[in-house]
């Protein structure tokens, strides 16, 4: 924050719009005006943040602050908020758990609202082969056919930017 800032207007969006204005403050006069984009959670602090209440994936986006100096001189900043949900623990589902080796497959799948998934082979990362392909959004991963080295424990982990979760382990035995 400037020393010498007289006063804040944030907007959500980009650039200065009267239909993104969330409110004004005014500090030397110590005024407090509200705009059209004003929820009712939002407040500028004196240092000028801007802070948000009960923050919703709707808040996701661009905001814009213009910063009042003396001499009319205008500061304009700008930042991208991101909110992500917390995560749930991913369900981790088999096909089938107890397979013929040369003969079956297994479609293991991650079922979670993350961003990002990865694989887990008893406690360690798992290497994909010829064999196993995950799908587009690497939450299902598919072994076919099966061999005896595919037995054992598989996880997923799952994360955002803020946290991650593991999946309970299923066990697949594979038969020969």
């Amino acid at each position: 924050m400037p020393p010498d800032a007289i006063g804040f207007t944030w907007y959500r969006g980009e650039g200065a719009n009267y239909y993104h204005h969330i409110a004004t403050l005014t500090t030397h006069v110590k005024i407090y005006k509200t705009g059209y984009a004003y929820s009712g959670r939002e407040k500028i602090n004196y240092d000028g943040t801007l802070q948000l209440k009960q923050v919703t994936q709707k808040d996701t986006g661009i905001y814009t602050v213009v910063v009042y100096l003396p001499g009319s001189i205008k500061e304009i900043g700008f930042g991208r908020l991101n909110v992500y949900e917390p995560l749930r623990v991913p369900t981790l589902l088999a096909s089938n758990t107890t397979v013929m080796e040369h003969k079956d497959s297994v479609v293991l799948t991650c079922y979670t609202n993350a961003v990002s998934t990865q694989w887990f082979f008893n406690d360690m990362d798992l290497e994909l082969t010829e064999r196993m392909k995950l799908s587009w959004n690497d939450r299902t991963l598919t072994i076919d056919p099966v061999r005896r080295e595919d037995a054992g424990n598989y996880q997923c982990e799952v994360s955002n930017p803020i946290s991650s979760a593991y999946s309970a382990p299923v066990k697949l035995d594979v038969k020969y």
